[in-house]
């Protein structure tokens, strides 16, 4: 219970329904892998700040410092926008 409401959190839900959960991510991540079929994930991480956010790897290095971080991989770290250039 928190501010009055009730959270409760399941599990495995996509594993309860699996066309309802593999139509929702496809809804998701459709828009981005047109994206870069069109332009390419280097161009595409360039142009869309959203996106870029989201790639934890690249070229061999981690771009999320967290990751790196709990992984205990910093000497693999570089920030994205540097593989980039």
């Amino acid at each position: 219970m928190k501010h009055g409401v009730i959270h409760y959190g399941v599990t495995n839900m996509p594993g309860a329904f699996p066309r309802t959960a593999t139509q929702a991510l496809t809804h998701a991540t459709l828009p981005y892998l047109l994206k870069i079929a069109k332009h390419g994930l280097a161009e595409t991480a360039r142009h869309d700040p959203g996106f870029a956010k989201g790639i934890n790897t690249y070229r061999g290095y981690f771009t999320c410092k967290p990751v790196a971080e709990s992984l205990g991989q910093m000497d693999k770290f570089m920030e994205l926008k540097d593989l980039l250039e």
